[in-house]
């Protein structure tokens, strides 16, 4: 599954067209966690947090990949060599030899925007869908407790606007919605799982935002990937009907993803409260 739909200018135009971000711009430079590294484009995981090291030179390095996961090719600059995602053939920065940081002789310079981090250490295969419910600080709470969920962003999707704020997102002016953008492993659980608990933990059948929040950026939508995602949700939906609901929920192609303002980032769990308009309801 390819997700250019939802990249930033920035993102397409390293994965999609091999620029280079600013040098200790990139949002992974210095991270020091354990975990694996994804490719942003498809999922596939790439590296291993344990083969992360400080090289000072501005981008995330790494002396080994997940094996399999990297081609090294030819740069067009003829002196250096590329790598890119052996899936996707996405663009991830170059590989150099010989510099003698670690045991390995061998630096990954990969672009932070060409990466999703997740702290599984395991994680092979990844599926993301990004879904809309409400105010994404409740939508987030609930999803990211799902087994085999690895990572959560909040944010906004299906506006016209770029870079939006939150400000901006709630005059109502920008059309986006307040999002989740939900990674899981593929290993461990499917999309209509995922879906199912999205649907219980909103009211689908709400058609002027989510409980007392009221609004267009409020409302609830699935935005899918492919054909596969879209007959999913279709398929979901269905069930939901059988039973007597009335869904609201749109199913909507994917957009661009812009992340939220840091202090929106996993809210509950940094407050330590939980959601005022969200729980869970069974209706599978």
């Amino acid at each position: 599954m390819l997700k250019s739909a939802s990249l930033t200018d920035l993102q397409k135009s390293i994965i999609l067209n091999q620029a280079t971000e600013v040098p200790f711009s990139g949002e992974y430079t210095e991270t020091e966690i354990e975990g694996s590294y994804l490719c942003r484009n498809c999922g596939r995981a790439l590296f291993r947090a344990t083969n992360k090291f400080q090289s000072s030179c501005g981008w995330p390095s790494f002396d080994a990949e997940i094996e399999g996961s990297v081609k090294q090719v030819p740069d067009a600059d003829a002196r250096r060599t590329e790598i890119i995602c052996s899936n996707c053939l996405g663009h991830l920065g170059h590989v150099f030899h010989g510099e003698q940081y670690t045991k390995l002789n061998t630096r990954h310079c990969v672009n932070s925007a060409a990466l999703d981090f997740v702290t599984d250490t395991n994680v092979l295969e990844t599926e993301e869908v990004i879904l809309a419910a409400g105010c994404f600080w409740g939508v987030e709470y609930y999803l990211q407790k799902l087994d085999g969920v690895i990572l959560t962003q909040v944010g906004y999707c299906g506006g016209q606007l770029k870079n939006p704020s939150y400000k901006e997102v709630c005059s109502q002016t920008t059309g986006h919605l307040e999002v989740v953008r939900v990674i899981f492993d593929r290993k461990k659980i499917d999309l209509e799982t995922v879906l199912k608990r999205f649907f219980e933990i909103h009211d689908p059948e709400q058609t002027d935002g989510q409980g007392p929040d009221l609004g267009k950026q409020y409302l609830s939508a699935i935005f899918y990937y492919s054909n596969d995602q879209k007959h999913i949700a279709e398929q979901v939906i269905n069930l939901l009907t059988a039973k007597g609901y009335k869904i609201a929920t749109q199913i909507r192609p994917m957009e661009v993803f812009w992340i939220a303002e840091d202090y929106h980032r996993d809210y509950y769990n940094h407050k330590g409260s939980l959601p005022y308009c969200h729980g869970y309801t069974q209706r599978f």
